[in-house]
C-alpha cells in the first residue's frame, strides 16, 4: 500500500530529517562541521566533519553509540528546543573552539566533547571521532568550549560552571544563584529565546580568561500554570510568562573571570531592560545591543572587560519600533562593525568604524532596492549577508568586501550560507529542484554535502506566483495537478501565515508541498504575504503598528480577489481559510469579520486575546496596554466576539495543544467561551500533550486528515 503524503510528512518531520544544517568552517577553510541525521526518516541527529580538500565526510559523533535518551531530557532543554522549534533529537546543537579542533554538545543532560582533527586534541588525549564525557554535573545545558579549546563552560541548576577539557580535571562555579532566588546565570530568558532569536546567555572572551554572562531574575514575572487534563494526577507545570503589560524578568550582565573575579557591567537596565544580542570577538571588546521596553530606542555598546563600563557607539530610534536583525553587530578584521539601518524604503547594511557610527557619517553599502534580512557571518573583512532585491520571494546571498558588493547566487530561490577561511558553504532551495542542495566552494574547487532527506510522495508543486492588487501583495496559487482551465469550478482554500517574521510566498518548491497536497484534494490554494510580513522593507513591516487585524485581513481579501480574476475557475462562493499561530489568528479573524467572503475557517493555536501574549512581541506592535490604548481590544478576537452580533455564522474549527507554553490554550478556551455566549456554533479539537510545535507523528498526520474532512463538510464538497 502506498504511503500517504500526510503520513510521510509526519514521519519525516516535514522532510527536515536528513537535511544538513548548522555549518561551521575552520579558519583555514579546510574543514566543515555540521549536523545531519543518517536518513530521511531518522530523527537522531549526528555530528559530521567534511574534509574540503577530499570531499570526504566523517561521522564524528553518533548519539546512539553514547546511549542518548530522548525521553529523559532536562526540562530546560525541552524548553530550549521548543523556543527554536526543533523537530529532531540527538545532537541538535553544538559549539566549538575558534580553530574548530574540538566540539561540545549535551545529550540527556550529560556534556560530551569530541576532537575534530585527525591528530586529536590536547596532545592526542582524545582521538578524533571518539566523544568523551566532560563533567559529571547534571543536568548540564549549553556547553561551549573557550576559543582556545582548553576549557568548557556549561550551566547546571542555574549556575555557570567552567571545567577543563584536558586530563587535569577540575570544575569551578563562576556564578550561582543564592538559596531561594529564582535566578539563572548563563541562560536566556523566555522572551530572548522566543522573540529575540537569542538562544544563549554567555559569551567567552577570545583568550578564554573570562566570560560575559547574563544574570536573569525571574522573580518579578507572573506565574502561569499549564495543566495536563488527560492526567489529572499530574501537577501543573509552573511557567514564568511575561504577558503584555506585566513585569519582565530582570536581566543584567557581568564579566566573570575564570580566576573568580566578578565585574558588574554598567548598563542602564531600568531604561534599557532588553539585552537583544552580544558577542565577543578576537581583538575587540564585547559588543552588546540593548533596547527600551517600548522598542523605539536601541543602543549599540562596547564593554570594557576590566571595569564593566559601557560606551555608547550608536543610538537608533524609531517612532514605531526597531527591528532586531540577526547577525549584527559583528566586527570585521580591520576594526569596522557590521550594522543595519532603515531608510525610507529599505533595510540597509552598514559596515563602518565605531567613530563613523558614533558621529553618523557612516554610509550604507547597499542600495535602496536591496532589503537586508540578516548577516550570515563575517570572514576577515568580508561580510556575508542575505537580502532580497526587488522580488521578496527570492532570498539571495551577498558578500560585501571593502572594495565590492557581490551577489553570490544567480538562480531564483532561497539561499543561506556560511564563510570562513575563504571557504563558502551555500544552501539553496529553488522552485526547479526538490529539497536542499549544499555546495562547498573554495577557490575554483567545489564539493557538496549530501542531503539524505526523502523525496516527497506528492506531485511537484506548481505555484503561480504574482503580485496582487495595487499593493502588489505577493501571492501564490496552486491548482490540482493536471487541472486545465474550464475543467471545473474549484473551492478556494487560503493558507496564510500573514504576519510578522515569516514569509510563505517564496521561490522554493519546499514551501508548497502541503498546499499542493490540499490542492490535489480538489482545492485552489491561495497563499499571500500581506503587510507586516518581512522582505518588503520597513514601511511594509510597520504598516501593522497599532492594528494587527485590519491590514493583514484586507490584504488576504485583496489577494483572493486578484487570484479569482486571474483564474476564473476559482469558486469565490466557497472560500475557506486555515492557519497556525498568527495564521490561526488570521483564519479566525477572517471568518468572524468577513463572513461575506469566508465560508469556513480552521484556526490552529490562535492568539485570540493579545493581553495573553508575551511582552516583547505584543508591545512591539500594539504598544504597552493601558493609558487609553485601545489597540488590544480592536485587534482581539475575544473582544470582537463579545461585542458583535455574529449573525452570519460560519463553520469554525479551533485546534490547540494543551501543553503549549507560547500561545497557551487559554486563547482558544476564551474565544470558545465568547462564541458560546454569542450562540455561535464551532468545534474545538484539543491536542493532549502537544505544545505549539505539533511534532508527534500521529498527531501531525491525523491533523491534516481531520482538517481536510472538516473543509469538505463545511464547503459542501462531495
Amino acid at each position: 500500500m502506498t504511503e500517504s503524503f500526510p503520513r510521510q510528512q509526519a514521519r519525516t518531520r516535514r522532510f527536515s530529517l536528513g537535511v544538513p544544517r548548522a555549518f561551521r568552517i575552520s579558519p583555514d577553510g579546510d574543514r566543515v562541521v555540521f549536523l545531519r541525521s543518517q536518513g530521511g526518516a531518522d530523527p537522531v541527529t549526528c555530528l559530521w566533519t567534511l574534509d574540503v580538500g577530499t570531499g570526504k565526510e566523517r561521522l564524528t559523533a553518533d548519539p546512539r553509540a553514547l546511549g542518548a535518551d530522548e525521553e529523559n531530557l532536562p526540562p530546560e532543554e525541552r524548553a530550549r528546543r521548543e523556543r527554536v522549534r526543533e523537530r529532531a533529537g540527538g545532537i541538535v546543537a553544538y559549539a566549538t573552539d575558534a580553530d574548530l579542533t574540538v566540539a561540545a554538545f549535551a545529550l540527556s543532560g550529560q556534556v560530551y566533547g569530541v576532537s575534530l582533527t585527525d591528530a586529536g586534541h590536547l596532545g592526542g588525549e582524545h582521538a578524533a571521532g571518539e566523544p568523551f564525557p566532560v563533567t559529571t554535573h547534571t543536568p548540564a545545558l549549553d556547553p561551549r568550549p573557550d576559543p582556545r579549546g582548553n576549557r568548557l563552560a556549561y550551566v547546571c541548576d542555574g549556575a555557570l560552571h567552567v571545567t577543563s577539557l584536558d586530563a587535569k580535571a577540575w570544575d569551578r562555579v563562576l556564578a550561582a544563584p543564592q538559596p531561594g532566588e529564582d535566578v539563572t546565570f548563563g541562560l536566556p530568558e523566555f522572551i530572548a529565546g522566543e522573540e529575540m532569536d537569542r538562544h544563549r546567555g554567555y559569551w567567552w572572551s577570545p583568550d578564554g580568561s573570562a566570560l560575559l554572562i547574563a544574570r536573569v531574575d525571574n522573580e518579578p514575572v507572573t506565574r502561569w500554570y499549564i495543566a495536563d487534563p488527560a492526567n489529572p494526577a499530574a501537577e501543573p507545570a509552573k511557567v514564568a510568562y511575561p504577558a503584555a503589560g506585566t513585569p519582565n524578568a530582570k536581566v543584567s550582565l557581568l564579566i566573570a573571570h575564570v580566576s573568580g573575579r566578578l565585574v558588574a557591567v554598567d548598563i542602564d537596565h531600568e531604561a534599557f531592560p532588553y539585552i537583544t544580542t552580544a558577542n565577543w570577538q578576537r581583538g575587540h571588546d564585547p559588543l552588546v545591543v540593548v533596547q527600551t521596553r517600548d522598542q523605539r530606542t536601541m543602543r549599540l555598546l562596547t564593554i570594557d572587560p576590566a571595569t564593566g563600563a559601557a560606551e555608547v557607539i550608536l543610538e537608533d530610534t524609531d517612532p514605531r519600533w526597531l527591528e532586531i536583525v540577526p547577525g549584527v553587530p559583528a566586527w570585521t578584521r580591520d576594526g569596522r562593525i557590521a550594522w543595519t539601518r532603515d531608510s525610507a524604503t529599505a533595510r540597509q547594511l552598514i559596515v563602518a568604524t565605531p567613530a563613523e557610527l558614533r558621529d553618523r557619517t557612516a554610509k550604507p553599502v547597499t542600495a535602496d532596492d536591496l532589503q537586508v534580512l540578516d548577516v550570515a557571518g563575517v570572514d576577515g573583512d568580508t561580510v556575508l549577508f542575505r537580502a532580497s532585491s526587488g522580488d521578496p520571494t527570492q532570498i539571495e546571498l551577498w558578500a560585501c568586501t571593502p572594495d565590492a558588493l557581490t551577489k553570490l547566487t544567480r538562480e531564483p530561490g532561497v539561499y543561506a550560507g556560511a564563510r570562513s577561511g575563504g571557504t563558502l558553504v551555500i544552501t539553496s532551495r529553488t522552485l526547479r529542484t526538490e529539497g536542499v542542495s549544499v555546495r562547498v566552494v573554495r577557490d575554483e574547487a567545489e564539493a557538496s554535502i549530501a542531503s539524505l532527506a526523502e523525496e516527497p510522495r506528492v506531485p511537484a508543486p506548481a505555484p503561480v506566483i504574482f503580485a496582487a492588487g495595487p499593493r502588489e501583495v505577493r501571492t501564490a496559487v496552486l491548482l490540482p495537478t493536471g487541472h486545465q482551465a474550464g475543467d471545473r469550478r474549484l473551492p478556494v482554500l487560503l493558507d496564510p501565515y500573514g504576519g510578522p517574521h515569516a514569509q510563505r510566498v517564496l521561490a522554493t518548491s519546499a514551501a508548497y508541498l502541503e498546499p499542493q497536497w490540499f490542492a490535489d484534494q480538489g482545492f485552489a490554494v491561495v497563499i499571500a504575504d500581506g503587510r507586516g510580513t518581512p522582505g518588503r522593507g520597513p514601511e511594509w513591516e510597520r504598516a501593522v503598528a497599532g492594528d494587527l487585524a485590519t491590514p493583514v485581513l484586507e490584504d488576504q481579501v485583496a489577494a483572493l480577489e486578484a487570484a479569482a480574476a486571474r483564474f476564473p475557475d476559482l469558486d469565490t462562493g466557497k472560500v475557506a481559510i486555515r492557519g497556525w499561530s498568527f495564521g490561526g489568528y488570521l483564519a479566525a479573524l477572517a471568518v468572524l469579520r468577513r463572513p461575506d467572503v469566508f465560508g469556513a475557517a480552521i484556526a490552529g493555536a490562535p492568539v485570540t486575546d493579545w493581553h495573553l501574549y508575551d511582552t516583547h512581541y505584543t508591545e512591539r506592535y500594539l504598544g504597552i496596554p493601558g493609558d487609553g490604548n485601545d489597540s488590544y481590544d480592536s485587534s482581539s478576537l475575544v473582544s470582537f466576539a463579545e461585542r458583535q452580533a455574529l449573525s452570519h455564522q460560519r463553520p469554525l474549527l479551533l485546534i490547540h495543544g494543551l501543553a503549549d507554553d507560547n500561545v497557551v490554550v487559554a486563547h482558544t478556551l476564551r474565544l470558545s467561551g465568547a462564541l458560546l455566549a454569542a450562540g455561535y456554533p464551532h468545534e474545538v479539537l484539543p491536542l493532549t500533550g502537544i505544545t505549539h510545535l505539533a511534532s508527534s507523528e500521529t498527531v501531525a498526520e491525523n491533523m491534516l486528515l481531520l482538517q481536510l474532512a472538516f473543509l469538505r463538510r463545511a464547503l459542501g464538497m462531495s
